[in-house]
């Protein structure tokens, strides 16, 4: 049996949101902190069974079935340990690293212990250093940078002399040499005296989403200190491409919010934290990769990208849209003045001023075509064709149908080009994994609804009837489905003369969901009547409506106030005109 490397499964359940893995089988409706669903494991009508996203575990409360995102693919799909572990880690995106020494994952599971108590002596050390006289200089210059002590304490901030100390520390407290110079924090010279990596800097603690500290990154205090800044390098604990800074103080206001603000720097962090901009995250020194877009997408699904206003900024905002839209994320722009990054406009305007450019942010397809378009001479047909070249990854890399079908035609009028002609180029350019889609496919079919797979074929084989069914309902009615996108596509031709709204469907979807369609397509009857379908999906947003109306109803019977109550009758209202009209939909 294939054993895992230590540290792999703690990392492929921080990729592997559980939520998109149970929603595969499951249709869960939020409901709080957490999300909930009939149970997969045993027949109910009411739901019992849960999924705590920031916890990373599920559990019905009607069979007591629970454990984390790996057993339920184990229970699910009835695999083994490993093959849920290789399935999920397929889907996110993980290679697998293997090991069939017993003995050698233990040693490396109680070195990563270890690594995590040098990180805490040493950053107990570093803070208790910010503290005392040494500090002095450290906690002027935060002062300098207008950080509140309140601010320094909520974000650990500490302080690494410029005699060192740290090495002499931690020996103190048991710790070998062999074990501080694998954790980063000491190094060594050619075989000679063991020393400090970080000396006179202001240290700042770089933990993972849980909270456990696993590297450090230090700013210069001397004018004439390089480099400004030094992080710690990569270690058994710490991936700079995997982790995201702050992450752990804010994921729940991420959560809440139900999008992140994202920032280059600490202090920029640190800034937008203090001014009550809560929900911000920052890259660690690096380009935003895959894996910090998986992670972030476990709490939300919009970002607002507030990176410095010069070149590098707007190329790394130009990259990161790109990486964000594959990721199914709806992309902002923070717009700044010229010279001011995040930390310094909230210090020069204040966090009030910031939260207004955070509300008239721009779409970032909107400001990337702006943008590539005012840097090129559009008279000039060479031009035209270099724009449309760096706008086709942008296109490529937009997941919902309908609003790559407008980005289409927005840069198709702008590039001065024939209908048509740049939505082909989009289309014969996209190279995606077939394997791994048609593997997608089979899995997503497994998790529809007999009304989305009826209205799919019905599109195909009925177009007439399946238009008409669609035009009859509303965007609510096709929220929290497998098809969303499709349906939505669909949907929004019901103008189009049947005979060419098949084809017309087939351009506007990306491959995999071209490719689930046309594997629906191809079943010889309709899972459902297409009217059928369409009663059953509006249905379905009714008994969501009337679940959230019963839990408002429950809230405000436990308030007791008598503004609560006179909220009750109220509620009551909208329920039996939503009961009336489930009965209508029913008769």
């Amino acid at each position: 049996m294939a054993r895992f490397s230590p540290g792999f499964i703690d990392d492929l359940k921080a990729q592997a949101d559980i939520v998109l893995v149970v929603q595969d089988v499951v249709t869960l409706k939020q409901a709080g902190s957490t999300y909930k669903g009939l149970c997969p494991f045993h027949r109910e009508k009411t739901p019992s069974f849960h999924v705590n996203r920031d916890k990373g575990f599920f559990h019905c409360f009607g069979c007591a079935t629970g454990g984390d995102v790996v057993k339920f693919v184990e229970l699910h799909e009835k695999l083994s340990f490993p093959e849920a572990v290789q399935v999920l880690a397929q889907r996110f995106g993980l290679r697998v690293p293997e090991s069939d020494d017993p003995e050698r994952d233990g040693e490396a599971v109680a070195e990563r212990e270890a690594l995590l108590k040098v990180h805490e002596l040493a950053d107990e050390y570093f803070r208790a250093q910010l503290r005392a006289a040494a500090g002095t200089g450290a906690r002027r210059y935060l002062e300098a940078r207008d950080l509140a002590p309140e601010t320094v304490e909520r974000l650990a901030l500490g302080y690494a002399p410029p005699g060192g100390g740290l090495t002499r520390h931690l020996q103190d407290r048991g710790q070998p040499i062999e074990l501080l110079l694998k954790s980063g924090l000491v190094s060594r010279r050619d075989g000679g005296r063991p020393y400090d990596r970080f000396r006179n800097r202001l240290m700042i603690p770089i933990a993972r989403e849980t909270g456990s500290v696993i590297a450090f990154g230090g700013r210069a205090l001397a004018a004439d200190q390089e480099p400004k800044y030094l992080n710690s390098p990569e270690t058994p604990l710490y991936a700079k491409g995997r982790t995201l800074y702050g992450l752990h103080l804010t994921r729940q206001a991420v959560r809440e919010a139900g999008y992140a603000v994202l920032v280059e720097g600490y202090f920029d962090l640190a800034q937008l934290v203090q001014a009550g901009v809560k929900p911000v995250v920052a890259t660690c020194g690096t380009a935003l990769t895959e894996r910090h877009v998986r992670l972030l997408r476990r709490f939300c699904s919009r970002t607002l990208l507030s990176f410095d206003p010069d070149s590098a900024g707007e190329g790394a905002a130009a990259r990161s849209g790109e990486l964000l839209l594959a990721h199914g994320f709806q992309v902002n722009v923070v717009q700044l003045p010229p010279g001011d990054d995040p930390d310094g406009y909230v210090r020069g305007h204040g966090g009030e001023a910031y939260r207004e450019r955070l509300r008239t942010s721009r779409p970032y397809l909107e400001d990337v075509l702006d943008r590539a378009s005012a840097e090129r001479d559009l008279s000039r047909a060479q031009e035209r064709r270099a724009l449309l070249d760096r706008m086709k990854p942008v296109a490529q890399a937009i997941r919902d149908p309908v609003l790559r079908d407008d980005f289409l035609d927005r840069v198709e009028h702008r590039a001065q080009v024939p209908e048509g002609m740049f939505r082909a180029e989009v289309r014969e350019g996209a190279t995606p994994n077939r394997s791994a889609v048609r593997s997608d496919i089979r899995t997503a079919q497994t998790a529809l609804l007999p009304a989305e797979k009826g209205l799919i074929w019905a599109m195909m084989h009925r177009t007439a009837a399946a238009q008409s069914v669609l035009s009859g309902l509303e965007p609510a009615d096709l929220e929290g489905l497998q098809t969303t996108r499709i349906l939505s596509a669909a949907r929004s031709l019901a103008t189009v003369p049947a005979e060419g709204a098949p084809e017309t469907l087939r351009e506007r979807l990306d491959e995999e969901d071209a490719e689930l369609v046309r594997t629906i397509e191809q079943e010889s009857v309709a899972a459902a009547g297409v009217e059928d379908c369409g009663i059953e999906l509006r249905k379905r947003r009714y008994d969501r409506e009337r679940e959230a109306l019963q839990e408002a109803i429950d809230r405000r019977q436990r308030d007791g106030s008598p503004d609560a109550l006179s909220e009750i009758d109220a509620l009551w209202a909208r329920k039996k005109d939503l009961l009336q009209r489930i009965e209508e939909l029913a008769g």
